[in-house]
């Protein structure tokens, strides 16, 4: 007889819990807040994009290129080919 009004009463705090929840988060409040958050961090990220320090860069001409295949001869590997020509 308790385990089974045990049961019950967890189910009603669930339902309670379940409902409560999902009224607070579908109502209209929750959504004005939601969006009055959102917008602040919107101005807060653009107050801070102002202020940012831009710096000069100086690695230009700082990378070589070689070229690609020195060696004519090295024969190109590709991993699916490889797979097939083990079967």
């Amino acid at each position: 007889m308790i385990k089974e009004l045990k049961y019950v009463f967890y189910l009603i705090v669930l339902f309670f819990f379940i409902f409560f929840v999902s009224r607070y988060y579908f109502s209209d409040e929750y959504k004005k807040k939601s969006y009055r958050s959102i917008n602040l961090i919107e101005e807060k990220i653009g107050n801070f994009s102002v202020n940012l320090v831009i710096l000069e860069s100086n690695t230009d001409d700082m990378i070589e290129y070689i070229e690609y295949q020195k060696d004519k001869n090295k024969k190109k590997y590709y991993f699916w080919e490889l797979l097939k020509n083990n079967e």
